[in-house]
C-alpha cells in the first residue's frame, strides 16, 4: 500500500470541489425562477392549508365507518363463537347422556344375569304377596275380634274413657245404657 502525497491529496480535493461548484452553477435558478419556484410553492402550501382540514374530515369519517365495521364484525364473531360453544357442549352433554344411557342398560342386564332374571323376580313377587295376604289375613281376624262390639261394651261400658251406664235387670240380665230418660221428680 502506497501513502499518497499530501500534495496530490489537495489537488485532488480542489478538483472535486471544483466539480462540484460546476454541478451547482447547472442547478442553480436565477431570480424569475426562484420567483416562479417560490410562487408556485406558496399556491401549493395555501392549498394544502385548505385541503388539510378537509383530509382529517374524510379520514375521520373513514375512520368510524370502519370502527362500525369492526364493531359489526366482532359481534358477528362473538356471536358465532358463543353459537359454537353452544353447539359443541350440546353435543358433549348428548354423547355423555348417551353413554350413561348405556351404562345403566348394561348395569341392569347384569343385575338380571347376577340375580337370577325374570323367573327370580316372578318367585320373589309371588311370594312376596303370599306373606303379606297371610299377615294381612291374621291382621284382619285378629281387629275382628279384640274390636267386636259385643266385646267392647261387655267389657268397658260404664268406665269413663268409653262412658255409658251398666243397668240390671229384674230377670237377672245387665245391659250399657248410653242414653237414659228419667221421669221428671215430684220436686221433693
Amino acid at each position: 500500500m502506497s501513502v499518497k502525497d499530501p500534495f496530490q491529496q489537495l489537488v485532488d480535493e480542489i478538483t472535486l470541489i471544483r466539480q462540484d461548484m460546476e454541478r451547482l452553477k447547472r442547478t442553480s435558478l436565477d431570480k424569475d425562477d426562484a420567483e416562479a419556484l417560490h410562487e408556485m410553492l406558496a399556491e401549493g402550501v395555501d392549498r394544502m392549508r385548505k385541503v388539510g382540514p378537509e383530509v382529517q374530515k374524510a379520514v375521520e369519517m373513514r375512520l368510524l365507518g370502519v370502527a362500525a365495521v369492526l364493531r359489526e364484525e366482532t359481534a358477528k364473531a362473538a356471536a358465532s363463537a358463543a353459537e359454537g360453544a353452544i353447539a359443541k357442549t350440546r353435543t358433549e352433554s348428548l354423547e355423555a347422556a348417551r353413554s350413561l344411557s348405556q351404562a345403566a342398560g348394561e348395569a341392569r342386564r347384569q343385575a338380571w344375569r347376577y340375580f337370577g332374571g325374570f323367573w327370580v323376580w316372578l318367585a320373589s313377587m309371588l311370594a312376596t304377596g303370599a306373606v303379606l295376604g297371610l299377615l294381612l289375613a291374621y291382621g284382619m281376624e285378629t281387629a275382628k275380634s279384640a274390636l267386636s262390639v259385643d266385646d267392647l261394651v261387655r267389657y268397658n261400658c260404664g268406665r269413663s274413657w268409653f262412658g255409658g251406664q251398666v243397668v240390671d235387670q229384674d230377670n237377672g240380665s245387665s245391659f250399657c245404657a248410653f242414653w237414659i230418660k228419667q221421669a221428671p221428680s215430684d220436686g221433693n
